[in-house]
């Protein structure tokens, strides 16, 4: 959380959900990832979260550099129908287990 101006926080990302991976009838590609973005459902309000940074955000059972927390990043790439829908694409593929969990778009790189 940063300061505004008038002393209120300021929230530098919004928050989304991990519906699945992008598939096909038979076929499925776990490479990318289907995200709900909170607030959008309009394809046209997408293209400007195309580019964006997202975080997945888990909790392991063994401490690593002194947290249990780990992350995976990844950036939006497109939109996925007319919905508000977008394909993300992490660092790493997605664990199943992710699928229904919150993940945080940040609000850089600035196209502005």
């Amino acid at each position: 959380m940063v300061k505004g101006r008038q002393g209120k926080h300021v929230r530098l990302y919004v928050q989304g959900t991990i519906l699945g991976y992008k598939r096909l009838k038979s076929n499925q590609y776990q490479s990318t990832s289907l995200v709900q973005i909170e607030g959008v459902n309009m394809k046209e309000e997408v293209t400007w979260y195309c580019g964006k940074r997202m975080v997945y955000i888990y909790k392991a059972k063994v401490k690593k550099d002194g947290s249990l927390y780990r992350c995976i990043w990844g950036k939006v790439t497109h939109p996925h129908g007319n919905s508000g829908i977008v394909r993300a694409q992490f660092k790493s593929n997605l664990p199943p287990k992710s699928m229904g969990s919150k993940v945080g778009v940040f609000m850089y790189p600035s196209n502005i």
